[in-house]
């Protein structure tokens, strides 16, 4: 039988294990994905202590983890078109990435363009899509500086590619061991930590244009009152503490037009996923342990299929 990587209840990784499942059967509107790859995100293990993303539902147990997943079609529901057996796809799963199959909604699925590989194509519906979403929110002239906190994660890095992409000036604040990572997407590196306003002010004394916070607590207080607007700032990070501050949650379009504009710049070079470390499914909870612990380069995926 087909495995998955699970969690069987809410808790810490004591609650992950490897199971055995039946392989979904697609329903209306949905496509049954053999995987291939599969990101790793932040939100992956805070699903597993309990929390609910705003307007779901919690998941019956054993819950699969994965919010992104890329592979190639082997059945289609009822009422879908545009996709076909044999298709190379990609999108966000309803029953789970970590898994050998998986369903895909056709709503925030889209084809996997023949120059992108499965494991690059894996990490776009959530991290990049995020930063795609955000940066266009914020729609700054070309010429502006946006101020991203968390620049060398995931969003982040996608975050200053896409505004680089725009011709947008962008300060990126991440841990020193981060720094040449970080100019190397465009941007001018500012060390996070105590004083970290004054060393913004240093390289753009007018302050930014806009802030994309991906960090949130004590950064996101530090550089929120940079700003001369506080409705420039958009957080995926705290959001609470973005609206408290005068600014906003970043809105998610979560549909299929966006993961084929990201996927695009993917495979045209115009982005790169920096896609840092992969694991097998059997070492899931090793790729979690890594995302986990907050300091992580670039992208994690779990190569799944052949």
């Amino acid at each position: 039988m087909p495995k998955a990587y699970v969690f069987t209840r809410h808790g810490g990784p004591e609650v992950e294990t490897l199971v055995e499942q039946d392989v979904p059967v697609p329903g209306p509107g949905e496509l049954l994905v053999a995987v291939r790859a599969a990101g790793v995100n932040p939100v992956d293990w805070k699903l597993r202590t309990g929390y609910v993303r705003p307007g779901s539902e919690i998941q019956p147990f054993p819950t699969v983890f994965g919010s992104e997943a890329a592979g190639v079609v082997e059945g289609v529901g009822p009422d879908v078109e545009g996709f076909a057996i044999g298709d190379e796809v990609f999108g966000n799963p309803l029953t789970g990435g970590y898994a050998e199959y998986t369903l895909l909604p056709v709503a925030v699925t889209a084809h996997k363009p023949d120059g992108l590989s499965f494991t690059d194509a894996a990490v776009l519906p959530v991290a990049v899509a995020t930063a795609y979403d955000g940066v266009r929110q914020l729609g700054l002239a070309p010429g502006s500086t946006l101020l991203v906190t968390g620049a060398g994660g995931g969003v982040g890095a996608a975050a200053v590619q896409l505004a680089r992409h725009a011709g947008i000036r962008v300060v990126g604040v991440a841990g020193a061991a981060k720094k040449d990572f970080v100019e190397s997407l465009g941007a001018v590196h500012i060390a996070s930590g105590p004083g970290l306003a004054d060393r913004v002010r240093a390289v753009a004394p007018e302050g930014p244009d806009a802030v994309f916070d991906l960090v949130g607590g004590d950064t996101l207080r530090a550089v929120a009152p940079l700003l001369a607007d506080p409705a420039a700032l958009i957080s995926a990070g705290d959001k609470p503490l973005a609206v408290e501050l005068g600014g906003a949650a970043v809105e998610r379009a979560r549909n299929a037009a966006v993961l084929d504009e990201v996927a695009k710049l993917a495979a045209t070079g115009a982005l790169r996923t920096h896609v840092n470390r992969s694991f097998p499914l059997t070492g899931a909870g090793d790729a979690l342990r890594a995302v986990e612990s907050g300091h992580t380069l670039g992208k994690i995926v779990i190569e799944v299929g052949a």
